[in-house]
């Protein structure tokens, strides 16, 4: 029988939690099944050696302000152990380029570049303030319904807002690519290097592919590229809304794999866990990827074979590593002042240099000359490591999925090109290591259940964006079999650590029960 009051939420990511923090808060019975030992996903913080802690997200830059005021996070246990950090772009002879929201010195770079720069990230600003504003609202559908068209008269009234100018250039630059536009405005390679990693981090592009363009603005869209280490790293988001979901009502449980979702006709029944185990409800939410969701937690034969072909579809592979070494004191940077090591430190030293480490994935190769972002969480909490020690976490591109040869043996040669590059820019740093951690993207979707080890369940792509977001016409958080829905990255609008998915899951379920608004 299906319980008519209960909800089941599929995984406890920070979206799951979300989700269930707004459904209790509502009034609904919540229930949370984690695989894991702990709840959190890949912003979980996990000992990934003796003493060493580390989550696979290392930076805050989405968070929704909204809801961490909605869900009283502070008040549950979040704190920011650094705020505003800068990007110093690393160069191998010490003379190195910082870069904050608001200018850019050193390295060389002229008065007039710097004024050209505060100029462009004015512009970008906004232009990903535009697409912000969409986040925590429903994807309106392309028919004749009266709300989906008042949707779409807002989203063009939003648009000319802008401002003739702006909205000119917007409709211009949105959809190309992030060499072109860096190359109308700069020289200096460095800060072109820089930019187009922001461009490219976590997809499978290169600075010369469209699209680029929009994945920056994404990854604007929230704080405008201001970036925060929490307490306790990111897990310490993801304990706060753990924290914030159960003392809304909501019942978290962990080591409780789900392997299938049940269902009756056309409409859910509840969840049968891997121990044989049923939970009952009326409303079950995956907060998994869709691929995962529809093909293997249901399978194809309850859905239509085009809905089927359109998630098979899905580009889903992962093409990021994630590297962690357990450091036994801090490393040397070249030229780098102590005072910067707690910095977002890249490794990108041109957009030329970015799109040949892009090139070899095209033909499953690790780049030979890949590009880093680094942090080294531990200068700002110390807790993250053993006394003296230190935490280096790093997102190192390009990393395929399917690898020619595999991984098993292609894993020791990308680790060794990856030290390789720290070297020449931190010498000596071989002989701090204690121990690594290096997540290929098959390791990330074995750890986190992401299908094909994407970060945004999904590349984040005009094409798999908004109303088109997982597949077009089944892009409000809604699944074709009654009771239900995702709340994952695989929806609108995307991956990072925000949080809007979930709450618009939420709202999705609350007006189909005729509760009350998330």
């Amino acid at each position: 029988m299906t319980d008519r009051t209960h909800t089941v939420i599929v995984g406890g990511g920070h979206n799951g939690l979300v989700c269930a923090a707004y459904l209790a808060r509502a009034g609904r019975r919540v229930t949370v099944l984690e695989r894991a030992e702990q709840a959190g996903g890949m912003a979980a913080t996990r000992e990934f050696a003796p003493g060493y802690k580390a989550s696979c997200a290392h930076l805050s830059w989405l968070l929704d302000a909204e809801i961490a005021r909605d869900l009283q996070l502070a008040d549950n246990g979040l704190r920011m152990a650094a705020t505003d950090l800068a990007t110093v772009a690393l160069a191998a002879d010490g003379d190195h380029l910082v870069i904050g929201p608001e200018d850019a010195a050193g390295a060389g770079l002229a008065a007039p570049e710097q004024a050209a720069y505060r100029d462009w990230h004015g512009r970008m600003a906004r232009f990903a303030r535009f697409i912000g504003a969409l986040h925590n609202e429903m994807p309106p559908r392309i028919r004749q319904t009266r709300g989906d068209l008042t949707a779409l008269g807002r989203l063009a009234l939003r648009l000319r807002r802008m401002g003739r100018r702006d909205m000119r250039e917007f409709l211009r630059i949105a959809g190309i690519n992030i060499h072109d536009v860096l190359e109308e405005q700069f020289e200096h390679p460095l800060l072109k290097g820089a930019l187009s990693l922001d461009a490219v981090l976590g997809t499978f592009s290169g600075p010369r592919s469209n699209n680029s363009v929009f994945t920056l603005l994404h990854r604007l869209s929230v704080t405008g590229g201001a970036l925060s280490v929490p307490l306790g790293a990111m897990g310490g988001i993801t304990e706060a809304l753990a924290t914030a979901a159960v003392r809304a009502g909501a019942d978290i449980r962990i080591a409780s794999p789900v392997r299938r979702i049940r269902v009756d006709g056309l409409r859910t029944t509840g969840v049968e866990l891997a121990d044989g185990e049923f939970v009952p409800a009326d409303a079950v939410i995956s907060n998994l990827d869709v691929g995962t969701t529809v093909l293997d937690l249901l399978g194809p034969r309850h859905f239509e074979a085009d809905f089927v072909q359109r998630v098979r579809h899905v580009r889903t592979d992962g093409y990021a590593a994630k590297l962690h070494l357990a450091l036994d004191g801090p490393p040397e940077f070249r030229g780098l002042p102590a005072a910067r090591r707690g910095d977002r430190l890249l490794i990108a030293p041109s957009a030329d240099h970015v799109e040949r480490a892009f090139n070899h994935c095209k033909y499953g190769e690790y780049s030979p000359e890949p590009v880093l972002e680094i942090t080294l969480p531990s200068v700002h909490d110390p807790a993250l490591a053993p006394a003296g020690g230190h935490v280096l976490s790093a997102v190192v591109q390009y990393a395929p999925h399917a690898v020619a040869g595999g991984w098993d043996t292609a894993r020791d040669g990308f680790l060794e090109v990856i030290l390789a590059t720290l070297e020449r820019y931190a010498p000596g740093i071989r002989r701090r290591i204690v121990a690594s951690e290096l997540l290929t993207p098959p390791d990330i979707e074995r750890l986190f259940g992401a299908r094909g080890g994407h970060w945004h369940h999904g590349e984040l792509a005009l094409h798999q964006f908004l109303m088109l977001r997982p597949v077009p016409r089944w892009a409000q958080y809604r699944m074709p079999v009654d009771g239900l829905y995702l709340c994952g990255a695989s929806c609108h609008p995307g991956g990072g650590v925000m949080g809007s998915a979930g709450r618009n899951a939420a709202r999705a379920v609350l007006a189909d029960s005729g509760g009350p608004s998330a």
